[in-house]
């Protein structure tokens, strides 16, 4: 019994040793191998994960919502709509002439080629055949979806239903620090204050002030909590691209890294967002 017993202790003493070994070189291996870059918008335990291109689409379809005014069920819509055509990429082919975020076809008089590849003018020309459609914002998802786009495939738009509703709510600011991202290092470049400065201008005009550059800060004026979140989080999906190293809105901080998540950082001001470049 006594052999036995040293022989069980034994086998468990290794038994813990290569437990902690095989962590430990999990970590290393875990530390050496690059993390996705992702974003997420959390709404109501509900996870929508998508790549740095899809969350920079998702949010020029939503700030143009904000801007036009539009209720955050057309944001929803559209955002079902772009999954189901494109995945959410600018694609530049499909089928016949179809292209773009909502594959719409310029043969159909949705414009050029090259508007249409525009997506600010691919996602402006759904909005309006949207809201041409009489209480659009009462009808279920995918019968809206198909009302704009005549799909052979109608029953389709409804899968991306929970999807499209989180990155809605989360965008169009109605769910505060909801949307987040994961990157690596942003691009570095002199101009990106200014372009940003331009962007924002554009795509936020009569919804938040523009954005006033100093050095390497900008500071953006916003009328209240709900505007304010949805342009924190349109420079958050933006943020590799325009070389976005923070961003600071009502006493919450999101960083540019590994971890990607906002942060209570204490009582900051609820009427400008704060934005730090590379």
């Amino acid at each position: 019994m006594r052999k036995l017993a040293i022989t069980l202790v034994v086998v468990a003493v290794v038994g813990v040793a290569a437990f902690a070994g095989l962590r430990s070189l999990t970590g290393r291996l875990h530390s050496l191998i690059p993390q996705a870059e992702d974003c997420t918008a959390s709404v109501g335990g509900h996870d929508a994960v998508l790549d740095p291109e899809q969350a920079e689409n998702a949010a020029l379809i939503t700030a143009l919502a904000v801007r036009r005014g539009l209720p955050a069920r057309a944001a929803t819509i559209a955002l079902a709509t772009a999954m189901q055509e494109s995945k959410l990429y600018n694609l530049e082919g499909g089928d016949r002439d179809s292209l773009g975020l909502f594959q719409q076809r310029p043969s159909q008089g949705w414009g050029t080629r090259s508007q249409v590849l525009d997506p600010v003018h691919a996602t402006n020309a759904f909005y309006d055949a949207l809201t041409k459609i009489p209480n659009y914002q009462n009808l279920e998802i995918t019968v809206a979806a198909q009302k704009v786009q005549r799909s052979a495939f109608p029953a389709a738009y409804a899968k991306h239903e929970p999807d499209a509703r989180a990155l809605a709510s989360a965008l169009t600011g109605y769910s505060p620090h909801a949307f987040a991202c994961r990157f690596d290092d942003p691009d570095v470049g002199a101009g990106h204050p200014a372009a940003l400065r331009k962007e924002v201008g554009n795509l936020f005009s009569g919804v938040a002030d523009e954005p006033v550059v100093r050095g390497n800060v900008a500071t953006i004026g916003v009328p209240s909590r709900t505007a304010g979140w949805a342009v924190a989080h349109y420079i958050v999906a933006e943020a590799q691209r325009l070389g976005v190293l923070r961003v600071s809105y009502a006493g919450w901080t999101w960083s540019t890294g590994k971890d990607g998540d906002w942060k209570r950082t204490g009582n900051g001001s609820a009427d400008r967002v704060t934005v730090a470049f590379a």
